[in-house]
């Protein structure tokens, strides 16, 4: 067959049946996601702990959790447009670097302000991830499965949150407690070094060496993949020769003006990504500061139960992400999407009413909303992430969850405020109302925008270069 003849690097990954490389790859940036999901939600485990320890208000544990939402916006935007200029190989590897050192560092934290110091630069490490991993995965994997396959990555989420309850219920009872949180954040750098260790056999998205006329490499990186093969060898640094008719500078954009690019071409899109970002991180992020902030002081539950509420409400996560995978398949993204935002509005309200009838019915009630709310932020990544074109696809994807992160800093403030001044139930409410957001974006998006299940991505966004 001719050079002229042979399909495209972009068409024969999307042809490809499922094979041993998609599965090794899908497990490397699974786990990696994993340990994110470990290290968000370990503080959460541990704020009880912290709180007695340093003596902290209300307002001091809010800031634990929103300087992380802080560095997630810096290493999400950030990072995504790096991940668009140099590659997501470079970036899902710095990454873990960057959250390995720190978090190691954090276990070493003397006072409550270097342990808030070490929170935000541990987040911008893992706001690296979020931009870097959902490109890949969407690049590299076949278009009949992309979603599930996207689907199964988040879902390692609640898989990270769990390990992350269990390992502090057991160094809670086994470990002084200024001494658990501490060998907590240990175990979370060792388990980064080992992701490390895993992924850094992952292939550069062929897609992306295509988009800087690396035509070579990225035909032998698909070559590699057809065949099932998992051990890549050390590519040499893209030298970003000039594809026919585009010209070397124009791949040299400046974050910004990648971000000015999709305003200008794709705002529709932009706008979906940012929406269900924002809906989903306020109303996730508030669902999980709503124990430690609002209802641990409002009850009296003790700081060393809390990790057994996280352990049992993600096992209902872990249902919830594995059946929005295939759900994503069979019915599309818009149907699905916005159903699971409906859903969690409804639970959060159903939360509200049995809040105050003791910890069994709040346990219930929020394990069936996080069930919901983990079905439907995993199944809004995936939706949003295939609609930008592979030029600018972390670029895109890291702006949405800079934005989302806005959602998510306010709200630990907003739930705290609330509980304080109108009751649990009226927190509640305001969480539903964050979700209701998402199902309005949606709405629209499946009036007026395009469904994307099993379609090629070079089909769902062209380049902008080629609109200009």
């Amino acid at each position: 067959m001719s050079t002229k003849t042979e399909p495209s690097g972009a068409a024969r990954l999307d042809s490809l049946a499922w094979n041993r490389f998609h599965t090794v790859a899908l497990l490397a940036l699974g786990v990696g996601w994993a340990l994110d999901s470990f290290e968000v939600t370990l503080i959460s485990n541990v704020l009880g702990v912290l709180r007695a320890q340093w003596r902290l208000d209300g307002t001091a544990m809010s800031w634990l959790l929103g300087v992380w939402f802080i560095g997630l916006m810096l290493g999400a935007w950030g990072f995504g447009a790096l991940a668009d200029r140099f590659g997501r190989k470079r970036v899902f590897l710095s990454s873990l670097v960057i959250y390995g050192g720190f978090t190691a560092v954090s276990a070493l934290a003397p006072s409550y302000g270097w342990l808030l110091t070490l929170r935000l630069l541990t987040a911008i490490g893992v706001g690296a991830e979020y931009a870097a991993i959902n490109a890949a995965i969407s690049e590299l994997i076949p278009a009949a499965v992309r979603g599930r396959a996207g689907a199964l990555v988040m879902s390692f989420w609640p898989l990270g949150a769990i390990a992350a309850a269990l390992l502090s219920l057991v160094l809670l009872r086994a470990l002084p407690a200024h001494l658990a949180w501490r060998a907590a954040f240990g175990f979370g750098a060792l388990i980064a070094l080992t992701t490390l260790l895993l992924r850094r056999h992952l292939p550069e998205s062929p897609r992306w060496l295509e988009k800087q006329g690396q035509a070579a490499a990225a035909r032998a990186i698909v070559e590699r993949i057809a065949q099932g093969q998992v051990a890549f060898p050390r590519q040499p640094r893209p030298q970003c020769a000039p594809e026919a008719g585009v010209s070397a500078g124009s791949r040299r954009e400046r974050p910004w003006q990648g971000l000015l690019t999709l305003v200008r071409h794709y705002p529709g899109r932009l706008a979906l990504g940012c929406a269900l970002d924002f809906s989903e991180a306020a109303g996730y992020y508030g669902l999980f500061a709503f124990l430690p902030l609002v209802v641990l002081p409002e009850l009296k539950w003790p700081a060393r139960s809390l990790p057994w509420f996280y352990f049992i409400g993600n096992l209902g996560a872990l249902a919830g992400g594995v059946a929005v995978g295939s759900l994503l398949e069979r019915f599309g993204r818009k149907r699905t999407v916005l159903l699971c935002y409906a859903l969690t509005a409804l639970a959060m309200v159903a939360l509200a009413e049995v809040s105050l009838r003791g910890h069994d019915w709040i346990l219930v009630g929020f394990t069936l909303a996080n069930l919901l709310a983990t079905a439907s932020w995993i199944g809004a990544y995936p939706t949003f992430t295939e609609l930008f074109p592979t030029r600018l696809r972390s670029t895109g994807v890291g702006t949405s969850v800079a934005f989302g992160r806005l959602g998510a800093l306010a709200s630990p403030f907003l739930i705290l405020f609330v509980g304080r001044r109108a009751g649990v139930p009226a927190a509640l409410w305001v969480l539903a109302g964050f979700w209701v957001l998402g199902c309005v974006a949606m709405l629209f998006w499946s009036r007026f925008g395009i469904e994307a299940r099993g379609r090629p991505l070079e089909a769902l966004a062209p380049d902008p270069l080629a609109l200009s």
